[in-house]
């Protein structure tokens, strides 16, 4: 560039010498022609300093320094925007552009006059919803200012976009996908749609006939801070169309007329969630709401407003991003009567893809309802006491989870930003819930932490065989008293005889598995504990769907470091009949009753079955993945196999009273009761548990039932289990939804 600026000067000169010397040879006229004057010679301003100018305003643009790009703006610019409007501008079309940085390439430099100077360059943007796109044959326009005495840029909006001129903007017109659906096993029942219609709130700023009573009535129609209001419409130019907010239909049959006389308000129309579950699945499916604060950087950065609804419990949260898909939309330069001037760029939106959980829609009303009628019959006795109750349903060959409940259950409508039922109505049932002391949004299944109970003694007669601690035909004399350490008794008076490992299960003989768990610790005081862990107690069962507690298993290490005391025999005796300080989910139970029925395979628990969009071949999220496999020494699973599937045919059985006359023992139902104490001031009932597979010989699934302080497990959780296995097996035994 600088060498071409010296050739033409030298050319000038050369022609200005000729034209001296052929005026010499002239003759002498009485009117010559004058010299040049310097006012007629090329300015005294350079290009080259122009140039500089120019790429020293682009650099700062590039680097997004607004100061640096104001101090070369000519004075005359300077006057007609202040530095505060200029920067305004460029962040209010950033944000609309979703901007991310600008490269330039400079193209030519030409002088359109003496103190003219225009720049031609491409400019490369890059954005995070837009993508990249180029804008090209852009011109930089330079005057010589005569207050800095140097070239300066004649700045105008047009220099951001050539179409921003007589207060033309740029707008991203936004195609935000529908949420997409939730669907259950069967792939045609649907749990969660956007048939749900809400209004979107628009207002004119400069159109708005009384503005501080719109925010007023604004502020009490959104439910939101009027400071929050005001800061949204300021952040804007006064003549654009602005979304304030969303209202539910009711809401907005409610205030329509006082908001268009008002704010001279407009309205869309938008979809919202919708369930249809009747509260029978709110723990899975959880609900939508808006982003907390810390979530904002993340839902703008993947192209969605600050008010995006997203997932933000159960399946809905685990799956937001699956479920939500990503906008897209046009990039646009409008006038400020909304006319489009130009297209700047567009982007397809990706719908969301729909999810289809493994949920059996009908087992799953079939065990919500069996449960919640055992607190309804139970309403003289057991249930004014128990806080909640859980049961779950896997397949015991895949992990696939057939039906979760937790009770009592709640609206997940409710917590939508637009409830069904109205937002005063939604907003005394979450109050209800949040005071409620049996907390009806704890998920119970996944969440809920008990102690084992006998249930346990599974594990410890799994330890005691695997370990070679004990042999296949063990025998021990069970006389109802154990007092090695303090005077034990059995659940029966006097004892059960003598008994091996296997009928000690199917009886519950507490005294055995009180002489177990002792001489399991005089073999090493890990042992027990290491069992417990091995078959997933104490651990994350791997479910990626809802989140779970692991529960805690009681060692030696676990004791020094919480009561800062050595393990004793009394703490491994403890831990053997499932008390003391253990701690376990039904999701960890049913998961290790489920290795039991398929020959040790312990599978990461499954909620969601297959992705996709509607009509279009689904996507398998994962085949069955088994997390570890259990080592059976001969002869031990079948030892167990038999203890547990004595306890509901075998008249010694602790649950045989339960199954007597039930169409399940053609089937066969492999089980364990469990009664486990609930601690306290010994006025509350303890839990009740049932562990279950069936059938006994081709085993299909897998049924836990915990059910908080309301008794024996043989009285109250077995019922409802063998209730829960008819549903499934017997189709005539099934509640139509």
């Amino acid at each position: 560039m600088h060498a071409r600026f010296d050739l033409m000067r030298r050319f000038f000169w050369i022609a200005l010498l000729i034209l001296i010397a052929l005026s010499a040879c002239q003759p002498a006229a009485e009117s010559a022609e004058p010299i040049p004057t310097l006012a007629r010679l090329p300015s005294a301003y350079q290009m080259e300093d122009a140039e500089r100018v120019a790429l020293n305003y682009l650099d700062a643009w590039q680097a997004g320094d607004y100061e640096g790009m104001y101090a070369l703006v000519a004075a005359a610019n300077l006057e007609a925007t202040p530095f505060d409007e200029f920067k305004s501008l460029y962040d209010v079309t950033y944000e609309e552009m979703t901007f991310e940085r600008v490269e330039t390439n400079v193209s030519s430099l030409l002088r359109e006059a003496d103190e003219v100077v225009v720049l031609g360059y491409d400019a490369h943007f890059s954005t995070r919803l837009m993508g990249e796109f180029d804008d090209v044959g852009r011109e930089l326009r330079l005057v010589v200012d005569r207050t800095a005495g140097e070239w300066r840029v004649a700045w105008t909006p047009a220099d951001i976009f050539r179409e921003m001129v007589g207060g033309s903007r740029v707008r991203f017109d936004p195609v935000i996908p529908n949420r997409a659906n939730i669907y259950a096993r069967d792939r045609t029942t649907t749990l969660a749609d956007q048939l749900g219609r809400v209004a979107i709130v628009r207002v004119i700023r400069q159109s708005i006939p009384d503005y501080e009573a719109c925010l007023g009535l604004l502020s009490a129609t959104l439910n939101r801070p009027v400071e929050e209001i005001r800061s949204r419409l300021e952040a804007r130019p006064p003549f654009w169309l602005v979304d304030v907010g969303i209202i539910e239909a009711q809401r907005y049959v409610e205030t329509h007329d006082v908001l268009e006389a008002t704010c001279g308000a407009s309205f869309g129309d938008q979809p919202s969630r919708r369930y249809n579950t009747d509260a029978r699945m709110a723990h899975i499916l959880g609900y939508v709401g808006y982003p907390d604060e810390a979530d904002i950087p993340a839902i703008e950065a993947s192209g969605f407003p600050q008010d995006a609804i997203i997932g933000r419990s159960g399946v809905e949260a685990s799956w937001d991003e699956t479920l939500r898909g990503r906008p897209g939309g046009r990039l646009v330069i409008v006038t400020p009567d909304g006319e489009v001037v130009r297209q700047l760029a567009s982007v397809t939106a990706q719908p969301g893809l729909s999810i289809y959980l493994t949920i059996d829609p009908v087992l799953q009303v079939n065990v919500a309802q069996i449960v919640a009628d055992a607190y309804t019959q139970a309403k003289d006795t057991w249930a004014p006491g128990s806080r909640g109750a859980a049961a779950i349903v896997m397949d015991v060959n895949t992990g696939e989870i057939l039906a979760m409940v937790s009770y009592p259950a709640f609206d997940n409508s409710a917590y939508s930003p637009f409830p069904t039922m109205g937002r005063e109505n939604a907003q005394q049932i979450i109050l209800a819930n949040s005071e409620d002391p049996r907390r009806p949004e704890l998920n119970r299944a996944t969440q809920g932490t008990y102690p084992l109970g006998s249930v346990m003694k599974t594990i410890t007669a799994y330890a005691a065989a695997n370990a070679g601690v004990y042999d296949l035909d063990f025998r021990y004399t069970c006389t109802g008293v154990w007092n090695r350490d303090i005077i034990r008794t059995d659940w029966l008076a006097g004892g059960h005889g003598v008994v091996t490992l296997s009928s000690a299960l199917t009886q519950s003989c507490n005294p055995f598995f009180y002489e177990t768990g002792f001489n399991l610790n005089n073999a090493d005081p890990w042992l027990l504990p290491n069992y417990a862990h091995r078959v997933g107690l104490g651990e994350a069962t791997g479910l990626e769907d809802l989140p779970e507690q692991t529960g805690s298993i009681q060692d030696p290490d676990w004791k020094r470091i919480t009561f800062g005391t050595d393990w004793t025999f009394s703490d491994a005796v403890n831990l053997a009949i499932g008390q003391g300080e253990m701690l376990v989910t039904p999701l960890q139970i049913v998961r290790w009753f489920s290795a039991l029925a398929n020959g040790g395979a312990l599978y990461r628990p499954q909620l969601v079955h297959e992705v996709g969009l509607l009509g279009d071949t689904l996507r398998p999220v994962s085949e069955p993945e088994v997390m570890s496999t259990l080592d059976f020494e001969p002869g031990v699973l079948d030892m167990l196999r038999q203890g547990l599937c004595d306890v509901t045919t075998q008249s010694f059985g602790t649950a045989e009273y339960v199954f007597r006359n039930s169409p399940l023992q053609a089937l066969g139902v492999c089980g364990k009761t469990g009664t486990a104490q609930a601690g306290g001031d010994g006025t509350l009932l303890p839990f009740a548990w049932f562990a279950s597979w069936a059938p006994r010989e081709t085993p299909q699934i897998a049924v836990v039932v915990v059910v908080e302080n309301a008794g024996e497990g043989s009285a109250v959780a077995a019922p409802i289990a063998r209730q829960i296995l008819e549903a499934y097996f017997f189709a005539e035994s099934r509640i139509q939804n």
